[in-house]
């Protein structure tokens, strides 16, 4: 063989050994997340061979396999359409989605730590049983959150604020997971299509994104934030108090609910009053005077344009950039192109109820193995300070005037001092609002913190507004809490 035909084939073999190599370490180190993509048919074919693991909330089963007499073995059902935001499903027609795809590996028994019980079952010929995942959510308080929304289209996120478990993640309209989860994959991909075909969008997740939506004044939380984290502010300051504001540079004017002086007839409101209050024009005056680089930075603090995995992937909420004052005034009062989901506005609200320390948000509290060994149980995590403890304190005070002798009065509690702010935002001429309230309970020593929205207007068009349709549900959420 001449020395150039070594060198070709020694250059064959150096390809195909780096080819073998690279497949295998691509297979070796990514197993866990191929294996949990709902999106391989071959992972999820393999996985019905396995008695999938339960998931459970608080003992509750919300979703478990039994033993059929075909093919596919095993057979997977839920609980109900309360959680269905949550289990999402596990369909033989369309993959998985929630929590059974997040954490597909150890559902099916799949996942690495369970290395040593796959290699039992191959060698004792005993059928392989997945993991067990325990949540965080209480399913006495799903169960109002989802009842509570009722037939409007809508999220509930209700968070423990020191820890950042979630007790509540509803979305509405659910669906019924066990029409997708059907072994006949022709009846279930028919399900499917008339779920997707609904103009409601059932299979939508409300409160971790999706679409996202205008915050309205529930957003002055941030901006309030941002003033008292400059130093130059604190809610006895004064801004002025005009009917209507012109934004700079524009012939546009702004005005408050009502188009009246926000409060009272003086010249000037304190900050405190203008969120008592929910006025625009104030805090339009406020968020042009501290610049759309501050509210940038307070907001990135509180989470926004983060993704969050929960282990739901949950979409970044959006505070614009390069905006001119006229926006930035509208951006300061929740309009112009601020985006928010549900969860990042019970996150802001458990910030400043846990005198804010901002902690990452989950809805697992354990992975337990069929035998019982625990193979995940997730720490708390703190994700820094969002405000410090001075300002968060203001704040709280501020929501409790809010909700005690302000705008967001459907939030109160009878005998528990409830800290609140509701959100009505517009969405341009002609389209319905969308409705919000968040806060958290009791403010002295919290439990919970919520937010809830309420999108298409709730029915009403132009006509709703936060305190007439979120707070109540907000209400009945920070009940179901308290009174566990």
């Amino acid at each position: 063989m001449t020395r150039e035909m070594r060198r070709v084939t020694l250059l064959i073999f150096a390809m195909f050994f780096s080819l073998l190599m690279a497949a295998s370490l691509i297979q070796f180190l990514n197993a866990d997340s191929l294996m949990a993509d709902g999106r391989n048919p071959r992972s999820l074919y393999d996985s019905y061979k396995t008695q999938r693991g339960s998931i459970l909330a608080d003992g509750k089963l919300v979703a478990w396999s039994v033993k059929t007499d075909d093919k596919y073995q095993y057979l997977r059902e839920y609980d109900n359409e309360a959680f269905s935001a949550v289990t999402g499903f596990y369909s033989l027609a369309q993959g998985t989605t929630g929590i059974e795809s997040a954490l597909d590996s150890y559902l099916s028994g799949k996942n690495s730590s369970q290395f040593f019980e796959q290699v039992n079952s191959l060698l004792s010929g005993n059928p392989l049983a997945g993991a067990s995942v325990y949540l965080t959510i209480d399913p006495k308080v799903q169960q109002v959150a989802y009842e509570a929304l009722g037939k409007l289209t809508g999220a509930v996120v209700a968070i423990e604020p020191a820890t950042g478990k979630i007790l509540a993640l509803a979305s509405t309209p659910g669906f019924n997971a066990n029409l997708l989860a059907m072994h006949n994959t022709t009846v279930a991909n028919n399900n499917y299509q008339s779920l997707v075909s609904r103009t409601d969008s059932p299979l939508i997740n409300r409160a971790i994104g999706g679409e996202l939506y205008a915050p309205g004044s529930v957003f002055k939380i941030v901006v309030a934030s941002a003033a008292f984290e400059s130093g130059k502010y604190k809610p006895s300051s004064k801004l002025p108090n005009p009917k209507k504001f012109k934004l700079p540079g524009t012939t546009t004017y702004i005005y408050n609910s009502g188009e009246g002086k926000c409060g009272s007839s003086k010249p000037k409101v304190t900050i405190a009053d203008a969120l008592r209050f929910s006025c625009n024009i104030p805090f339009a005056e406020l968020g042009i005077a501290l610049g759309q680089d501050a509210i940038a930075a307070q907001a990135e603090r509180f989470g926004f344009g983060k993704s969050f995995d929960i282990p739901l992937r949950s979409t970044a909420s959006e505070y614009p950039t390069g905006m001119d004052d006229a926006q930035t005034g509208l951006s300061s009062f929740g309009q112009f192109n601020d985006k928010v989901s549900p969860l990042q506005m019970a996150m802001v609200s458990a910030a400043i109820a846990n005198g804010g320390v901002l902690m990452q948000p989950t809805l697992v509290n354990s992975v337990l193995s069929a035998n019982l060994a625990v193979l995940d149980r997730p720490s708390d995590i703190s994700l820094g300070q969002a405000v410090s403890a001075g300002t968060a304190s203001s704040i709280k005070d501020m929501m409790v005037a809010a909700v005690s002798k302000g705008v967001s009065s459907n939030g109160r509690i009878a005998g528990v001092k409830v800290a609140g702010k509701t959100g009505t935002a517009q969405n341009g001429p002609g389209q319905p609002y969308t409705l919000w309230f968040t806060g958290f309970a009791p403010a002295e020593n919290p439990q919970v913190a919520v937010a809830v929205v309420v999108a298409n207007g709730g029915g009403m068009g132009q006509r709703g507004f936060g305190n007439l349709l979120a707070a109540p549900i907000a209400r009945k959420v920070m009940k179901a809490v308290l009174n566990k």
